[in-house]
């Protein structure tokens, strides 16, 4: 017997756990929706950076703008209100905004991925929760609810 290892334990084991298929479905359309959204940021920031795509704010002047309050950065900037940044997407400064969007809206298609899974085995119940998530997050990124800041 060699007293120089120690024995294997059920701890060195590795551990095998079994995933439901809806967070397995989940976790891939979230990790690719993370990529891309992090691949749009990521270009469209360096494109703005790099002076590759008109800017409605140069970049040299954000240091000035940062410090004030959201009503007078926009009145100097000419900045959208709510989803109006959607028409200025040729502009490097709001061409960034398309990741960030992207990233927080990666969870939609995720909710949206599993419905298929649910019809086939049946679960109403899971198909409705999705669909009502899906439409809460809906409802909050349309602005009705805007409160006026």
């Amino acid at each position: 017997m060699d007293l120089s290892r120690p024995a294997p334990s059920v701890l060195d084991a590795p551990l095998q756990v079994e995933q439901p298929r809806a967070q397995l479905r989940y976790a891939l359309w979230l990790d690719r929706g993370t990529r891309l959204g992090l691949l749009v940021l990521v270009a469209t920031l360096s494109a703005y950076l790099m002076g590759w795509l008109p800017s409605r704010v140069p970049v040299r002047e954000l240091p000035n703008l940062w410090h004030l309050p959201v009503d007078q950065f926009r009145k100097l900037t000419g900045a959208p209100l709510g989803w109006g940044w959607l028409a200025l997407l040729q502009h490097g400064d709001m061409a960034a905004l398309a990741g960030i969007a992207l990233l927080a809206g990666c969870s939609l298609p995720c909710l949206l991925a599993l419905v298929p899974l649910y019809a086939r085995a049946g679960d109403r119940a899971f198909i409705a929760i999705c669909l009502a998530q899906v439409a809460v997050l809906l409802f909050a990124a349309s602005g009705v609810l805007n409160t006026g800041h």
